[in-house]
């Protein structure tokens, strides 16, 4: 056997191949290492990724119940406000009313006492037209110029 050629050729392949092998194999070691501590570098980064993106995703989702809680909170308080404003508004309707409704009795009591005043005012002049005509038709000429003397002398009298 160590005089056979062939167990020569095979033992120098061996240590060839074994020469050749060791390098590349550290070569292909160090690069499927190198590889291995990217893609956990890699898979770490993910799981950290997704972590800030699940604590994200809670914060707005609180962000959301926050929000929507304020909302309720604004469409209450606009709806008690519009429940008030309606109240207001019936108040001021009625006192606007019963204003107007004071207006115009005052306006028909005022017109009525006009009215009355009016007939008054004729019924006045009237009774002193008769009154004057009954004086002039009963009275004789003598006794209208004593009257017009005394009213004259009465008006002098009045002026100063």
């Amino acid at each position: 056997m160590l005089h056979d050629p062939a167990f020569w050729v095979g033992l120098a392949f061996v240590l060839v191949v074994a020469l050749i092998f060791r390098p590349l194999a550290k070569g292909v070691a160090t690069t499927l290492d190198g590889r291995a501590a990217k893609i956990r570098a890699q898979i770490e980064e993910a799981r950290k990724l997704r972590e800030d993106a699940q604590a994200l995703l809670a914060d707005y989702q609180k962000k959301q119940r926050d929000a929507m809680a304020e909302a309720e909170k604004i469409i209450a308080a606009a709806r008690q406000d519009a429940a008030r404003l309606k109240i207001d508004a019936e108040k001021d309707l009625e006192n606007a009313i019963a204003r107007r409704k004071q207006q115009a009795l005052d306006r028909i009591a005022q017109t009525e006492a006009q009215a009355v005043a009016q007939v008054r005012n004729t019924a006045v002049d009237l009774a002193l037209a008769a009154a004057e005509k009954l004086i002039i038709s009963s009275l004789d000429p003598a006794k209208k110029q004593a009257l017009a003397d005394k009213a004259i002398s009465e008006l002098q009298g009045r002026l100063n």
